[in-house]
């Protein structure tokens, strides 16, 4: 097999696994490298894609609650963290079990980002209309057990 082939073998099998998670972002991707670094948009799909998020070793929900947490916990990802909440969505994260991973990330990453991270998942809920999550009404505690 020569080298084009396998390049291009290694982008169709990115996109096809980018499109199963979220193809919208991936066309939104190229769009915003394609013009300016072109090599960078092959690479996040051919290698990220293609190559860490195909492999089997963890299924395409896992993989995305750690990259919510990941990216939690790096800061300053905004749009890379829309992205992976939509993504995670997709592969069939609810949107409560989201929550309660930023909520966990506070643990690890801090208040500051984990609310920042809850304010971008709040945003990716509305547009999907799956507002509200959660409790009855803002800062509720969760009911206590009626024993």
């Amino acid at each position: 097999m020569d080298e084009a082939t396998t390049r291009q073998q290694r982008f169709d099998k990115g996109w096809e696994v980018l499109e199963a998670v979220d193809g919208t972002s991936g066309e939104r991707l190229l769009a915003s490298l394609s013009d300016v670094a072109p090599e960078m948009s092959h690479q996040v799909v051919s290698w990220a894609y293609g190559e860490i998020y195909a492999r089997p070793g963890l299924s395409p929900r896992d993989r995305q609650l750690m990259t919510l947490g990941m990216l939690t916990a790096l800061g300053d990802c905004d749009p890379e963290l829309e992205v992976h909440i939509g993504a995670a969505l997709t592969v069939g994260l609810t949107p409560d079990e989201i929550i309660e991973g930023l909520l966990h990330a506070v643990l690890y990453c801090g208040f500051p980002r984990a609310i920042n991270a809850v304010g971008i998942a709040k945003r990716v809920f509305a547009e999907r209309g799956l507002l509200p999550v959660g409790g009855d009404r803002p800062g509720a505690a969760p009911a206590a057990d009626a024993r």
